[in-house]
């Protein structure tokens, strides 16, 4: 004689449900995370270009811009100790800005697909939960 549950359904025949809803989910998930990891790079691509342009064109306007402050600073000092000043200025500025990208950077990794993560982590209670429901 073949146990059953409360639904009059043999067990051998939830424990293939089970199984093959668990491996739908698992299916689901793996999806989820491939499309959120694909927005996330797509996104981090677009920023990364803009960034380049961003570089490009302030390269040069600080070419301009060492020009400008080293030719001012020539009207009172020596132009050699004009451009020694205006490389330290910049020295510190680029020690400064390294820093803090640094930490950006470190804040923003490792890029885990969150929401896919957080899903499969409620499938797993939820699983768990109707287990242990149905071993009453």
């Amino acid at each position: 004689m073949a146990v059953h549950n409360g639904s009059d359904r043999p067990v051998g025949e939830l424990v293939r449900d089970l199984s093959e809803q668990t491996t739908a989910l698992v299916r689901q998930e793996v999806e989820l995370a491939k499309a959120e990891l694909a927005v996330k790079a797509r996104s981090a691509g677009i920023g990364a270009g803009m960034f380049g342009g961003a570089g490009a064109l302030g390269f040069y306007a600080l070419g301009a811009l060492t020009a400008t402050l080293i030719l001012a600073l020539a009207t009172a000092v020596d132009a050699w100790l004009a451009a020694l000043i205006v490389t330290v200025a910049y020295g510190a500025i680029a020690g400064v800005l390294a820093l803090r990208g640094k930490a950006r950077v470190q804040r923003a990794t490792p890029p885990v697909p969150e929401q896919a993560v957080e899903s499969a982590k409620e499938d797993v209670r939820y699983t768990k939960t109707k287990v242990q429901e149905a071993r009453r």
